[in-house]
């Protein structure tokens, strides 16, 4: 079952009033967009913006029982573009909730995790050309060090980068489970007793913000929401990692003239959501008002 993060402290940011616009940069399968409908009623809409086509098909449906859903099956990173084209030019709320759904890992079978074996893919869109396999397989001994250093901030980058590419030699890494056995094989025994993660998550992190160009994305994204928000309009965004958490303060710092923090620290999860939905754990969420 779909359970949408941070869902209280999501609408008590927003702040959802009746007829008010807002936009789900990330709807994944609408539980944030339900939500807001919730709040914004008799006239209000949600634009609901879905990059993976089998989770828009979701939102697809929804939306011919809920006409106030707007859904559109494209990438966040043109979202001053599509909110003009569907009328969405000034709206009083923006939400982000970055990373990737539990449908990715649980549904997709495109290799999203090291816990079940399926195909080295990792694309929210298969519409992409690059895939983690052409990564593993075909990217430079150098390149993918450097992929899994900046994206990934793998300690072990260089050695795993190397033996990937011993590996690759004998037959191609076609898995995630053998992607994840590698991995596992080069990071030294005293250093996984210390970690509080599986030892290839860093490496799966870093090939999939590559495949799908995340943080770039978000870099563009925001400043491109924030001109559609209108004043006193507020955004809210859920990053999940150290290297989204970077782009969101870089983008709060260059709009610190303009936005009123409604968040002074990040505000992370209970521990009552994170017991009953385990992926919420590294979940923080920041919020602006735009003055």
């Amino acid at each position: 079952m779909h359970i949408p993060v941070l869902k209280e402290e999501v609408l008590h940011f927003l702040s959802p009033q009746p007829n008010e616009d807002f936009v789900d940069c990330t709807a994944g399968e609408g539980g944030h967009t339900e939500a807001i409908l919730e709040r914004n009623g008799p006239l209000g809409r949600v634009l609901a913006i879905e990059w993976d086509p089998e989770l828009f098909s979701v939102l697809l449906e929804k939306s011919k029982k809920e006409k106030r859903i707007v859904p559109v099956n494209d990438s966040y990173t043109l979202i001053e573009e599509i909110a003009v084209r569907k009328g969405f030019s000034s709206v009083s709320g923006i939400l982000f909730d970055l990373g990737f759904s539990s449908f990715h890992v649980d549904r997709s079978g495109r290799g999203f995790s090291f816990m079940r074996k399926e195909p080295l893919d990792m694309r929210y869109n298969k519409n992409n050309p690059l895939t983690a396999y052409d990564i593993v397989n075909k990217y430079k001994e150098k390149d993918i060090e450097y992929i899994l250093k900046k994206w990934g901030d793998e300690k072990y980058a260089k050695e795993i980068a190397h033996k990937i590419v011993l590996e690759r030699r004998e037959d191609p890494i076609e898995t995630t489970t053998r992607l994840a056995e590698i991995v596992k094989r080069v990071i030294p025994e005293r250093h996984k007793e210390n970690l509080k993660i599986h030892c290839a998550t860093r490496t799966f992190q870093a090939l999939r913000i590559a495949v799908n160009g995340e943080l770039m994305g978000i870099e563009s994204a925001l400043p491109d929401a924030f001109k559609i928000l209108k004043k006193e309009g507020r955004m809210v965004i859920i990053c999940f990692h150290e290297g989204e958490e970077r782009v969101v303060k870089k983008f709060l710092r260059s709009h610190k003239k303009n936005i009123k923090l409604l968040t002074k620290d990040p505000v992370v999860p209970t521990i009552a959501e994170t017991n009953k939905n385990i992926r919420s754990r590294s979940a923080k969420l920041y919020s602006l008002m735009k003055k």
